[in-house]
């Protein structure tokens, strides 16, 4: 099992209905491993909460992902927490 913790979220839809958040999070493991950083889809319901669902999150259109993108990178945290990727790390070994 694992502890999410969000550090940043946009939202498309309504406040009083569902809406799809895309999320900056940091997934704290109680088995020892180390934690990780990474992005999420998932679905909050009307009342706020979340809806976990074993790691999956139904996106109605490649516009949704694109919008969420889209905010995120309005709000200045789209790819701005990221560590880099070991393919950067390994161009940046070669050069």
């Amino acid at each position: 099992m694992s502890n999410v913790v969000v550090h940043e979220e946009v939202m498309l839809g309504k406040e009083d209905d569902w809406r799809l958040c895309f999320q900056w999070c940091t997934y704290q493991y109680d088995d020892g491993r180390p934690e990780e950083q990474g992005y999420r889809f998932i679905w909050r319901r009307p009342d706020g909460s979340l809806q976990p669902a074993r790691g999956q999150a139904r996106i109605p259109s490649a516009a949704d992902i694109f919008d969420l993108l889209r905010l995120a990178a309005r709000d200045g945290w789209l790819t701005t927490h990221e560590k880099p990727s070991a393919r950067e790390e390994l161009d940046d070994a070669s050069d």
